[in-house]
């Protein structure tokens, strides 16, 4: 846990009362003592400081204070197909760590019916996948996740309301990641990145994408499973986006 996530409702003036899972990490792995600071963060507000003032019965009392507001440097969102339920949960995770800010879990052709029925779609479990996310980068930003149980409603209704340029990892793309024209030089960056099924997206799937003006490119000859996949994509995002960033200060 690198950063205390709360929500708001939870603040009673500056004073914040924690038990349970936050509780027992403040205790058992941090250690605490009264007067030590820890690094919290309300959700989608500020990031600060919180001063532990009490520790009884297995709670801990914080004294915050936020400060600065942390901002992304460019918005991203994720349009998956949905993946198994255990891949889902490292996804999400790691997709949430990685700065995503709002997921579109899809159906496509390779994609069984019966994922869209996983408890880990429930709601709080999905809560408490993005906030686990949350922690681990440092962020306070909750991510929006909406699941779209038919594809072809989501490319012809959905897809032309959402603002940002889009692309789509496809094995059949002409075109790498790094050769294709994105909006870095813009004041925040919109990207929508679009990653299909273990088996890939299938042509029909691939041309009402493109359709809605989303180019196509190839990761390279190698075939990653889904998750890797989307590790590698956001990582390989951000490093464009900073590369982009070093050659404007020459």
């Amino acid at each position: 846990m690198n950063l205390l996530i709360f929500a708001a409702d939870e603040l009673q003036g500056s004073l914040l009362e924690l038990s349970g899972r936050r509780a027992r990490h403040l205790r058992k792995v941090l250690r605490v003592e009264l007067g030590d600071k820890v690094r919290v963060g309300m959700v989608n507000a500020g990031v600060g400081s919180g001063r532990v003032v009490s520790l009884d019965q297995g709670r801990v009392g914080l004294e915050v204070e936020l400060a600065e507001l942390p901002r992304p440097q460019f918005e991203l969102e994720l349009i998956l197909a949905l993946p198994r339920p255990i891949m889902l949960q490292r996804i999400i995770k790691q997709a949430t760590v990685l700065g995503v800010r709002r997921f579109h879990l899809i159906r496509s052709r390779r994609v069984e019916k019966s994922f869209f029925q996983s408890p880990v779609l429930e709601p709080d479990r999905l809560h408490g996948l993005l906030l686990e996310g949350m922690e681990q980068g440092m962020d306070t930003w909750l991510p929006q996740v909406i699941i779209h149980p038919r594809f072809k409603p989501f490319a012809e209704d959905v897809l032309p309301t959402l603002e940002g340029q889009g692309i789509i990892a496809h094995p059949g793309g002409d075109h790498s990641l790094a050769s294709l024209e994105l909006p870095w030089k813009e004041t925040m960056p919109r990207i929508l990145l679009a990653v299909g099924p273990e088996g890939g997206w299938n042509d029909f799937e691939v041309e009402l994408f493109t359709a809605q003006g989303f180019s196509s490119f190839t990761m390279g000859q190698r075939i990653l499973h889904v998750d890797t996949a989307v590790v590698a994509l956001l990582s390989q995002l951000q490093l464009l986006y900073e590369l982009e960033g070093a050659l404007e200060k020459r």
